[in-house]
């Protein structure tokens, strides 16, 4: 009797059950809304603020609002994943994100558009941990998963690419049309979630505390650095708001080491690659989310560019992007996530030297073609980054681990745009004040390009 073998890659496939390429494509899509929202309005900024006013610090608001409860959120969303299961959480918070994404697209006023960022914020937080849980619940392989998540990550990374480019485009018909674009893609998943499995839950209290610390303790923080770039950073209610955030900050810590139920348990740092991945992901979104911001501002408000032609510089890197993003997935399984995620966060520092050293000049040709390392080389770390949380922690901590890196992702993206944006506002200049956030948003990267040396490939 003979046997007949089968390529590995096609058992593989075969072994993969179809529910678990729904749960793929339900959190590819999920995290393309996210992403594609945090960035898409950047490009709509300077039409949002000619008609509905606010400056910069208005416009600061409308980027952060959403990331500040993004992040805020992220640990209670991770905790509410792994409770109450995974394909729940994501259903509620995809929900409420088209909702909120509605509201957005209707707001009459600056104040009520703000508002309604902060809905969407937190519903996307509410999106991202049991996006990444439904993927491990999903693909328990850790060279599938390793796959799955490069799969994954191109629909963050497609999302940031042409976010800019379709904002550019959108915008020149209607700015609103940039949060309309939601709904279509939201009913798309509600429809794909109905192929996937019910999750298992693990009922347990929440860590009431820590939360409404963590809230408090982000809030003020941004709200310091948005307002201090405004107001100046010794005036009374800046002071007041970052000795808040300390406090509240050192509250959550304390809550976190003491409590019975915390949402972000702190022997989860006691893995030393969970501590790079979370470094790198604070990096990278300071890099990448700052700098979109940036350079945005700089096309359309310093080189006085219409919204078209500035979202349509970042074209050429997202064509890359796309093809980088599958590329690491690859060279994550062959050659390990050390590799990648040094290669590429080498890459963005590169990019971001040059963009320095070109801002000067004022030429759309330069920012375009150093866009394309900056994006390429996000592209080829942060899939690899990303797999590698999941592979550090068991697998019925992946919710609260996702959740824990994504908040470090997030603060970094709040906090370059608060940081950066006090820069452009500040007295040496927009030039000088972009120069100075981009050789920060450098050298982090530089650092945590050094970190990702001591990365190990976990079997």
């Amino acid at each position: 009797m003979t046997s007949t073998s089968i390529p590995s890659d096609q058992a593989e496939t075969r072994a993969q059950p179809r529910s678990s390429r729904f749960a793929l494509a339900v959190s590819m899509l999920g995290f393309f809304v996210i992403t594609l929202d945090a960035l898409i309005v950047n490009v709509a900024l300077a039409s949002i603020g000619s008609q509905l006013g606010g400056g910069t610090a208005g416009q600061q608001w409308i980027v952060d609002g959403y990331t500040l409860m993004f992040a805020s959120l992220l640990l209670f969303a991770g905790n509410l994943s792994d409770r109450i299961g995974a394909k729940r959480a994501f259903t509620l918070g995809l929900l409420l994100f088209v909702v909120a994404s509605a509201a957005c697209a209707l707001a009459p006023a600056l104040r009520v558009l703000i508002a309604a960022r902060f809905v969407q914020g937190a519903a996307a937080s509410l999106m991202l941990p049991p996006a990444m849980a439904l993927i491990r619940e999903a693909f328990p392989d850790a060279i599938q998963r390793s796959r799955a998540i490069g799969v994954w990550a191109l629909g963050g990374a497609v999302a940031a690419a042409a976010g800019p480019a379709l904002g550019g485009l959108l915008t020149t018909i209607d700015w609103r049309l940039v949060f309309l674009i939601n709904v279509p893609v939201g009913v798309v998943a509600v429809v794909l979630l109905a192929k996937v499995p019910a999750s298992p839950v693990r009922p347990a209290t929440f860590d009431w505390i820590g939360q409404i610390a963590a809230l408090v303790g982000v809030g003020a923080l941004i709200f310091g650095l948005i307002e201090g770039g405004v107001l100046g950073f010794g005036a009374p209610q800046v002071l007041l708001s970052l000795a808040g955030a300390v406090l509240a900050i050192a509250v959550f810590l304390i809550a976190q080491a003491r409590g019975r139920n915390p949402m972000m348990p702190l022997d989860l740092f006691r893995s030393s690659g969970l501590r790079i991945a979370l470094s790198v992901g604070f990096s990278f979104m300071v890099g990448w989310y700052g700098m979109v911001f940036v350079i945005s501002l700089f096309l359309q408000q310093h080189l006085g560019l219409p919204p078209l032609l500035a979202g349509l510089a970042f074209l050429p890197a997202s064509v890359l992007i796309a093809l980088s993003n599958v590329a690491a997935g690859r060279m994550a399984a062959h050659r390990g996530p050390r590799f990648p995620a040094v290669l590429g966060q080498l890459l963005m520092v590169a990019g971001l030297v040059g963009m320095l050293l070109a801002a000067p000049m004022g030429s759309l040709l330069a920012v375009t073609i150093l866009l394309v390392p900056i994006g390429v080389g996000g592209a080829l770390a942060m899939p690899p980054v990303t797999a590698h949380v999941l592979d550090s922690v068991p697998a019925q901590r992946s919710g609260t681990a996702s959740a824990v890196f994504n908040t470090f992702r997030q603060l970094g993206g709040a906090v370059g745009v608060a940081v950066f944006g006090a820069l452009l506002v500040g007295p040496a200049g927009f030039v000088r004040g972009m120069q100075t956030s981009l050789l920060i948003a450098a050298l982090l990267l530089l650092a945590t390009a050094v970190a990702s040396v001591f990365i190990r490939r976990i079997h």
